[in-house]
Parts: C-alpha cells; structure tokens; sequence
C-alpha cells in the first residue's frame, strides 16, 4: 500500500443571525493575528458574484488544514482550526453547502478534500469518479433554497465555481481536479458538514478506493448522470448498486447514505425556522449538541468592518493573487 496525504479546506458562513455580513473579515482578520504563520495561508474568505450580490456581498470564509498522512491527525488538526475560529467569532457558524432563504448559486460552501502520493493518476481518478456521486451523500448538506427542499444537495446540481467533469482535468471549476497549484488529486464535490465522523467515514472510504489494486470503470459521462441524481434523488438505484461494490471495500453502512445531513437539517428548518436550524448547526460545529438555543442580540459595527478589511482582506490581497495566477 501507498502512504496517501490528505488536507482539507472546509468553507461555512458566519451569519449575524440570518445572513453573512462584511463582519466575517473581523473574525478572520482575529485569528490570523493571533497565530499569523498558522492562519495567513490557511484562511480565506469569499463573496458573492452577479444577481446574487442583491441579497448581499459577504459569503463564507475557508479554514484549511496542513498536509497529513495520518486521517487521524488530519480530524485533530480540523478540530483545533474550528476551534479556533468558534473562538474568534461571535456569529453563527453555519456549515452548509447553501443557505436556506433564498436560491443563490454564488453564495455556497463546500468542504475540498486533496489527496496525493497514489501511483497511478488515471487509475485514482477513475476510481473516484465511479463511486464519487454515492460519496457525496455521506456529507450532502445543501436541502433548501428558499422555501422549497431541493433535495439533498442544491449547491451540487446548481452552484458555481463546481460542475460536471470535463476533458481538461485542470479546469478549475468542474467537480474533480488536478490541482495546478498543489498537484494533488482535488475533489470539490463535498458539502461541508458539522460532523466530523461522517468525514471520518468520508476519509476511510476515498482511503479504500485509492488503495484499492482494482482499477473501477469510472467515466466523466456515468460520473455527470449520477451526480444530478444524487444531488436531486438522493439514494436512488443505480447508487444502491455502487454502494454493494463499495461495501467490499470499507464497512460503512449504508444508513448514513439513505438519511444524509440535509435531511436533518431540512427537518430542524422545517420544525423550528432559519434560526433554529442555523442555531443548532452553530452548536453542533463548536462541539455541541444539533439543537436549537436562544440568541444574544447580534450587531453589525461598521468599526468591524472596517478592521476586517484592513487587518484581513488587504493584507491577504498579495497572497489571493498569487493564489489566483497559480491556480489559473
């Protein structure tokens, strides 16, 4: 067997209640001061492009780990780094592929798993791709937009920036990448989710495809069609089928892809509104229970603001372009 290495980044809004705001440049711009050669090239923030800015410009902000070759010390150091986000931040930190109020497919998050030190490129590539649409259930978790359930994974089938598979495996926003900047095998599928043991269970299976001697018949155009039903359908049929291959695999069984988290979530919204449901994901992130609480009054100060974006987003501008031209 090959020793892989794993690194995650893990994008989640911070709301103040109901929606993100400028304010999430003051959270990150005090964690990268506390701990500037941790938190300066392990953060990033993004905003929202085109018809969506009329609900507003902030999106989520990225925390991301350092490269492991123990999924155990990779799960440690996710948890300190959201730990110390929960304790610079004072909103809500709502892990979700996209809020619930309003269908905006620039304003998403997703979770970015990286994988290197396999072989045999093509061999990984493939594997991935043939069992990646019944993966992504393990942590779909995008139900709504607006009123209406979309089912598991709205930021799957209609968001930007992600996409169905193409012939260059460099373009940057389809669902699975070579990585320009980093080399790594970049799977952009995955919804960021709350609990760190679906991701335990995420980083066994990709562990077991990837180290696997068989070679599976993974296809872009297989790979496209599955997607769309995964994101819309959930587990339907032809996912039960890969799900029997992946059992020979890894043990895990298959209830956490017949009730994926966005059905939880969906149900916390459903039962109790936007802020009930963003509440208890707050709890459940900084290591409590997936329940509701009462909330302090929450205020935007422009004076925040104002900091974020010059103790954060100007001196991060050199890295981003840097980031951008590599990337690109």
């Amino acid at each position: 067997m090959h020793q892989l290495m794993y690194g995650l980044e893990e994008e989640v809004f911070i709301t103040e209640p109901e929606r993100p705001t400028l304010q999430s440049l003051f959270y990150l711009a005090r964690l990268v001061w506390r701990a500037p050669r941790k938190y300066y090239a392990h953060t990033h923030c993004n905003f929202t492009r085109g018809k969506d800015l009329r609900f507003g410009l902030m999106s989520g902000v990225e925390i991301s780990t350092a490269a492991h070759t123990d999924k155990r010390a990779l799960l440690e150091d996710l948890a300190g780094r959201r730990g110390a986000l929960a304790g610079a931040c004072s909103g809500l930190i709502v892990p979700l592929g996209h809020l619930l109020d309003h269908p905006e497919p620039t304003n998403i998050c997703g979770m970015h798993l990286h994988v290197s030190g396999f072989p045999d490129f093509e061999r990984a590539y493939r594997n991935v791709i043939y069992f990646l649409p019944l993966l992504t259930l393990l942590v779909a978790n995008a139900p709504g937009f607006g009123d209406s359930f979309y089912g598991p994974s709205f930021r799957l089938a209609e968001a930007f920036a992600i996409g169905p598979l193409r012939e260059d495996r460099k373009y940057r926003f389809q669902d699975v990448i070579l990585s320009k900047r980093l080399g790594t095998l970049e799977i952009r599928a995955f919804d960021p989710v709350w609990d760190l043991g679906r991701i335990r269970l995420l980083l066994d299976c990709i562990e077991a495809v990837l180290q696997t001697g068989r070679t599976y018949p993974g296809t872009p155009e297989t790979y496209n069609r599955l997607r769309l039903l995964a994101a819309r359908e959930g587990y339907c049929e032809e996912l039960q089928e890969i799900y029997r291959e992946l059992k020979e695999l890894v043990p895990v069984p298959e209830k956490f892809f017949l009730e994926p988290p966005a059905l939880k979530v969906w149900e916390l919204y459903r039962e109790g509104g936007i802020l009930a449901a963003y509440s208890a994901l707050d709890n459940a992130y900084r290591g409590g229970p997936l329940e509701p609480r009462e909330l302090p009054p929450m205020k935007v100060s422009g004076l925040k603001i104002i900091a974020g974006v010059c103790g954060y987003a100007l001196p991060r501008l050199p890295y981003n372009l840097r980031k951008v031209w590599l990337e690109w």
